[in-house]
């Protein structure tokens, strides 16, 4: 009767010590792992090296941009003017004197007249007109033609009008001439003029035109020409 009474208080005993040394290894961290995700080694709170953005040589972070959201923007750099395009702006029409748009009239503010009277063929005058101004302009019909003392402008030679208006570029010259007098009497008595003004179809402002110290001779039979791309043309 005793033996089995001291069995079982044994056995009691001895799951205590057991009980007693678990709860020690448990203190001291070597406590019982689970199988599975709870058995991986806990990852680092710090970024692996591959996340973090590179560093500029000045120590700056520099994030990595796709290269296909870098075109466009409003950066310098690349092709074009880098406002959302890339493509180079085209060049303004301004630019070009020559551009119909940018076309004047040519008057007494963007030319300058020369008068030479001619050998040949005879009687004759030679207008030369050059464009000083920064555009074209174009020559509207004729000369206005005023001699001194002249009661009325000469009238002009139908048959010598172009097929188009007579345009200038900077710097060019277009020409007119002009038939002082008959020389065999058809044009009257006629004088002899010291000075002149030319004017221009459309504009009231005259400019004047030095002629030679000794005046020319004019008649009743003075006629000029339109103005024309060639000084042969002008005296044909």
């Amino acid at each position: 009767m005793r033996a089995s009474v001291r069995r079982p208080r044994l056995l009691a005993v001895a799951s205590l010590a057991i009980a007693s040394l678990a709860l020690t290894a448990c203190d001291k961290g070597e406590g019982i792992r689970e199988e599975g995700a709870a058995s991986q080694p806990a990852r680092s709170p710090q970024s692996p090296a591959q996340d973090k953005p590179a560093t500029t040589p000045g120590g700056t972070a520099a994030a990595k941009t796709p290269a296909a959201k870098r075109t466009g923007g409003t950066g310098t750099g690349g092709t074009g003017t880098g406002k959302g395009g890339g493509h180079a702006s085209a060049p303004a029409a301004d630019a070009d004197p020559g551009a119909p748009e940018n076309r004047v009239p040519c008057t007494a503010d963007n030319t300058e007249v020369v008068a030479t009277p001619v050998s040949r063929p005879l009687n004759h005058m030679l207008l030369t007109i050059t464009n000083t101004g920064s555009t074209l302009c174009d020559l509207a019909d004729y000369p206005i033609v005023k001699f001194e003392g002249a009661q009325s402008v000469p009238p002009v030679m139908e048959h010598t009008k172009p097929q188009a208006v007579t345009s200038l570029r900077p710097g060019k010259k277009g020409y007119a001439g002009v038939i002082l007098s008959a020389g065999d009497g058809r044009g009257g008595k006629g004088y002899t003029a010291r000075s002149l003004e030319i004017g221009f179809q459309g504009s009231d402002k005259m400019t004047e035109v030095a002629l030679p110290a000794e005046g020319v001779h004019i008649d009743d039979s003075l006629r000029v020409t339109y103005w024309l791309t060639t000084a042969e043309d002008a005296l044909s």
